[in-house]
């Protein structure tokens, strides 16, 4: 049975509505400053994905409590490691790095993961994690030790993303890194939204009205900004 989070969203998708999500790192959040934070950001958004790379251990928690406390939008986890899971947070999406080849990050983190889920009541959004050239080096490569799909091999960021689903994914991700050059390519998104049936979520290097818009009409149910905004 889906949870009441991820039905929203296919509800949404099915309506034809785009959603809008801004991407939180905690360490690069201020806690004093949330409410003034929160009026800041688009009034259009539907989501808040609270994650990082390197987060510190208990950061995460901290900046998904003040949030809860002045906000009734849900707060996603988009953990870059099994230790910044909180139980306070709406609902987690189970990642599975997709496009790389370490087996720590495509069953080893969500192994690592158990003992904090299995009691826990977050809505947990199985979601394949697909990391695309966005002309950085990003936190992501680093962290993971995996290099990102090069935007010219559509074929191979479709298959993946194909893969993905049929593995089980309710979610495909894809995702240029943290402080991209550039985002995603239309043509990638439009793709990769023709061959799977499952929401597609894009982020990664969209700073302008215009690189959203155009990842709307290119097929992303939702779009996730954070640079930006921080």
């Amino acid at each position: 049975m889906e949870g009441i989070f991820y039905n929203s969203f296919l509800k949404s998708v099915a309506k034809r509505e785009k959603l809008l999500t801004i991407l939180i790192d905690p360490e690069k959040f201020t806690i004093s400053e949330t409410k003034s934070f929160l009026k800041k950001i688009p009034k259009e958004t539907t989501h808040l994905f609270v994650g990082g790379s390197t987060v510190e251990n208990g950061q995460t928690e901290e900046t998904v409590k003040a949030l809860k406390a002045e906000t009734k939008l849900p707060v996603f986890l988009f953990p870059g490691d099994y230790s910044h899971i909180t139980p306070i947070a709406d609902a987690l999406l189970f990642l599975t790095l997709l496009s790389g080849r370490n087996a720590e990050y495509l069953v080893g983190q969500q192994i690592k993961s158990i003992s904090k889920l299995k009691n826990t009541s977050l809505e947990i959004i199985s979601t394949g994690y697909i990391l695309i050239d966005g002309g950085n080096h990003s936190a992501v490569s680093k962290v993971t030790k995996t290099e990102p799909l090069p935007q010219e091999n559509i074929e191979e960021i479709v298959h993946t993303a194909l893969a993905g689903q049929y593995m089980g994914a309710k979610l495909i991700y894809l995702e240029a890194g943290s402080g991209a050059t550039f985002p995603i390519k239309p043509e990638i998104i439009s793709e990769v939204k023709k061959a799977i049936n499952i929401p597609l979520i894009v982020g990664g290097g969209i700073k302008s009205e215009t690189q959203k818009q155009a990842a709307y009409k290119a097929g992303a149910d939702m779009v996730v900004m954070g640079t930006a905004f921080e």
